[in-house]
C-alpha cells in the first residue's frame, strides 16, 4: 500500500474541517475568541482538490461534519474519498466515522474502514474496524484485525503499526496464503 495515501486522507480531513468553516457563511465573521467556544456542523460535504498542475487529486464526500472549536475535536460521518494520479483512480478510502482529536493531531477512522490502492500488480485492499493515524508523526496503528488482500496473496493480522515516512510496517500474529503469479 502506498504510504502517502493514508497520510493524505488525514490532511484531507484537516483541510475540510478547518477550511470549510473558516471560509463559509454569508454573515459577518465572528470574533476569533467567541468562535473558539462554538460547535459547527454541516451536511452533504463534497470536496474536490487539484494538484499543482491542475489535475484532479482528491475527491471526497462526507455525509456530516461536526467540529467543536473549544475541545479541538471533529467528527465526520461516512467518509468516502478517492485519490487520483495522472487523471486515474489511484486509491480509495471509506470509513463510517472519523474522529479528529487535538486539532487532528490524532485521527481515528472506525466502522468498516477500507482502503484500496491500484498498482502494477493489481488492486491491494486493506480492511479493518478501526485505524488510528498521527499525521504529524506519519504513523498509523490498530490493535484490531487487519485483512490485506492482493491478486497474489491474502493475510490476516491481529494488529498493525506503521511508520509511513520510513515505509516500515509491523504486523502481529499473521496468517495468510500466497499464490505467486505464473
Amino acid at each position: 500500500m502506498d504510504t502517502k495515501v493514508l497520510y493524505a486522507i488525514a490532511i484531507t480531513v484537516a483541510a475540510v474541517t478547518g477550511g470549510y468553516y473558516y471560509f463559509s457563511g454569508k454573515s459577518n465573521k465572528l470574533e476569533v475568541e467567541s468562535g473558539r467556544n462554538m460547535t459547527y456542523s454541516a451536511q452533504g460535504i463534497h470536496l474536490t482538490q487539484t494538484d499543482e498542475q491542475g489535475q484532479l487529486y482528491v475527491r471526497a464526500e462526507i455525509d456530516r461534519l461536526e467540529q467543536d472549536m473549544q475541545r479541538k475535536i471533529s467528527r465526520l460521518d461516512h467518509l468516502n474519498a478517492t485519490m487520483y494520479q495522472q487523471g486515474k483512480v489511484d486509491a480509495t478510502f471509506f470509513a463510517k466515522q472519523a474522529h479528529g482529536y487535538n486539532d487532528n493531531e490524532k485521527i481515528v477512522l472506525s466502522g468498516d474502514v477500507q482502503a484500496s490502492k491500484w498498482g502494477e500488480q493489481g488492486k491491494l485492499d486493506f480492511r479493518t474496524d478501526e485505524l488510528m493515524g498521527y499525521p504529524k508523526r506519519h504513523e498509523i496503528e490498530t490493535r484490531h484485525q487487519v485483512v490485506v488482500s492482493s491478486p497474489q496473496a491474502e493475510f490476516v493480522s491481529q494488529g498493525l503499526k506503521a511508520n509511513l515516512q520510513q515505509g516500515q510496517y509491523e504486523f502481529f500474529n499473521i496468517r495468510g496464503k500466497y499464490a505467486p503469479s505464473s
